[in-house]
């Protein structure tokens, strides 16, 4: 039996050895009891294993930020060195146990990549990109093979369904939602997007208007997607406006 137990014990995984070396059983159960204690939960919003997701992942990014400047920070072999620390910018990651809001640190030549926490969308900024796609008319399998071409994403059918479910009826009122009477400013342009038609991948013109209330507001006031850009489109979006609504 002493040798089975030896022999479980040599084959677990490197990062159980680990947890168990620097977080033992003792430390996990005093853990227990003040989560308990303090009414504090392990996941979600508030959860004591977003905080620690967020405390590791911080300080790898600080570590990596070191690596990258050749200096630590406060060292005074960074002055003059050309590149320095630019403070930080806040990014939203999902994870299992719940989104985790991070610092993320910059540099003033802005060449550093984190690769514990790497550049794209945030999660809040991924699901609103979907809404928005979605509010537009592009079918779900359209935004799946969009974000993994553009973005390198790979979501599933499943989540961005889960994504556009949740949203479906707030998507409707916006769509049909009452306009301004009079925007001064009005911004029209398109962004080309690949969307999947059978077996090929094509390009199509998502077409954004943008206007400007009296108070200095951008408001989105439509997305379209059409197979391309032109002044004719957006003459007839001008015309089919809600009466009432003008633009300078």
């Amino acid at each position: 039996m002493a040798m089975t137990k030896k022999r479980d014990v040599e084959g677990e995984p490197e990062a159980r050895k680990l947890r168990r070396e620097f977080l033992g059983d003792d430390a996990l159960d005093r853990l227990m009891a003040a989560t308990d204690e303090r009414g504090v939960s392990l996941t979600g919003e508030g959860g004591f294993l977003p905080e620690m997701i967020k405390a590791v992942l911080e300080r790898g990014m600080s570590v990596e930020l070191s690596d990258h400047l050749g200096y630590e920070k406060g060292d005074r072999a960074g002055h003059g060195s050309g590149n320095s620390r630019n403070g930080t910018t806040p990014k939203t990651v999902a994870t299992e146990v719940g989104d985790v809001a991070l610092d993320q640190p910059r540099d003033r030549n802005s060449t550093f990549a984190s690769a514990l926490v790497p550049r794209g969308p945030s999660a809040r900024g991924l699901e609103d990109m979907i809404i928005s796609l979605y509010a537009g008319g592009m079918t779900i399998r359209d935004i799946q093979h969009h974000l993994a071409a553009t973005l390198g994403t790979e979501l599933s059918h499943e989540t961005i369904s889960k994504v556009t479910e949740a949203v479906a009826d707030e998507v409707l009122a916006w769509q049909h939602r009452p306009l301004e009477a009079f925007y001064p400013v009005l911004y029209m342009d398109a962004l080309v997007v690949k969307v999947r038609d059978g077996a090929h991948v094509t390009n199509r013109s998502a077409h954004l208007a943008v206007g400007v209330d009296m108070d200095g507001i951008k408001h989105v006031l439509g997305i379209w997607v059409q197979a391309s850009e032109g002044a004719k489109f957006w003459a007839g979006v001008c015309a089919g406006w809600p009466p009432g609504s003008r633009t300078s």
